[in-house]
């Protein structure tokens, strides 16, 4: 995502994101239905015309490095791969049937305008190399975005802001409002979104927590580069897509925001 390789990228997009588009009358209000015992586990297979690929970010905690198992892999891969199977089953989308993942110090970073990462509060937090920063930097003002997912609580909010504002230290992280674009470019959502863990599905997530909130750092035109989706679980909503025991309304709510914010990455 060299700028013109980003550029290049979206071209390829032009066309799925366009017939998305044109749909959005007719599905904007429809909810998903991701779930059900006798939903049918789509075979993606479209690796030679995809248009997208699901990217998560492995990095450090200031207890753990990022190779083998960490905080960055919760939900890996069931999560990532579910939400390929709901992005090409409710949107006009071809994508790759592997997620991949990468860290912020591989430019191939540039090739991908979405990126996951999750549990970012963890672990006494993330820890950014020179290099990681620097990239990041860059990825985000050049068209990149970055969804963050799953931290809760004053304290891993606190863990995560030490190390991420090294990125944008001049730049305000602000609370997103129901109304803002994000929430409606493709299914009208009601703000944020509280979706709890596996067998946390008694109104409550971690801690007791009742309620999310979104936050974003914004470029200097007003895009959402950083997406923040604080005291939420959408990749939980993901995993356990197919659970007897978890409800489908969060399952449902968890691919309306994932495809909002998709597709919102892909068009801004």
């Amino acid at each position: 995502m060299r700028l013109g390789s980003r550029w290049r990228y979206f071209l390829g997009l032009f066309t799925a994101v366009g017939m998305c588009m044109l749909a959005l009358s007719s599905q904007a209000q429809v909810y998903p239905q991701i779930q059900g015992a006798d939903d049918e586990i789509y075979d993606l297979g479209y690796d030679s015309a995809s248009e997208f690929q699901f990217i998560r970010v492995q990095f450090d905690s200031y207890y753990g490095r990022g190779f083998g198992f960490g905080p960055w892999s919760i939900d890996y891969p069931d999560a990532d791969m579910n939400f390929l199977r709901g992005v090409s089953r409710l949107t006009n989308i071809r994508v790759m049937s592997d997620p991949g993942r990468l860290r912020f110090d591989d430019d191939a970073i540039f090739d991908h305008p979405f990126l996951y990462m999750l549990e970012v509060g963890q672990g006494g937090g993330i820890v950014l190399s020179p290099t990681e920063i620097e990239n990041l930097r860059e990825y985000l003002l050049r068209g990149g975005f970055l969804l963050i997912d799953d931290f809760w609580g004053q304290q891993q909010w606190d863990n995560f802001y030490a190390s991420f504002s090294q990125v944008f230290p001049e730049r305000e992280i602000i609370e997103l409002q129901p109304d803002h674009e994000i929430f409606h470019v493709y299914y009208d959502i009601d703000g944020p979104q509280m979706i709890p863990a596996l067998y946390r599905t008694d109104e409550y997530g971690e801690q007791g927590i009742d309620h999310a909130s979104n936050h974003a750092i914004l470029d200097d035109d007003g895009r959402v580069m950083v997406l923040i989706n604080w005291n939420s679980d959408m990749g939980d909503g993901w995993e356990h897509t197919y659970h007897p025991a978890y409800p489908t309304r969060y399952a449902n709510s968890a691919y309306r925001l994932g495809i909002n914010y998709l597709m919102y990455s892909m068009t801004h």
